[in-house]
């Protein structure tokens, strides 16, 4: 008997909870100034319980192709990538409503 998904009661081959978290989290996007005048970019915003942070970072490190960090709940990404961040995270299901860009 396969398992079932304690949040959704669908079997795990068939969970859509992450599909569904992904349109209900507040993303900010924005830049902070770093030692030395190194521009750091900041995603936050992520519920952890249901979104693989470490995984979205490394996609988002691909896509961006710079260095970074999970620190607590939130993505840094060495650089300003605003704008191929928010494009990521819509291509990838994140409602473009609920990104907020600074």
């Amino acid at each position: 008997m396969p398992e079932i998904c304690p949040v959704c009661g669908l079997p795990t081959e068939l969970c859509v909870c992450e599909e569904i978290a992904k349109e209900e989290q507040k993303i900010k996007i924005y830049v902070a100034k770093r030692r030395f005048g190194k521009l750091m970019t900041v995603v936050e915003g992520f519920d952890a319980t249901l979104i693989d942070v470490k995984d979205l970072a490394k996609k988002l490190k691909d896509i961006c192709a710079c260095g970074g960090t999970v620190k607590k709940d939130s993505i840094e990404l060495q650089g300003d990538h605003r704008r191929k961040v928010e494009q990521a995270l819509i291509k990838m299901g994140f409602s473009k409503n609920t990104i907020e860009v600074r």
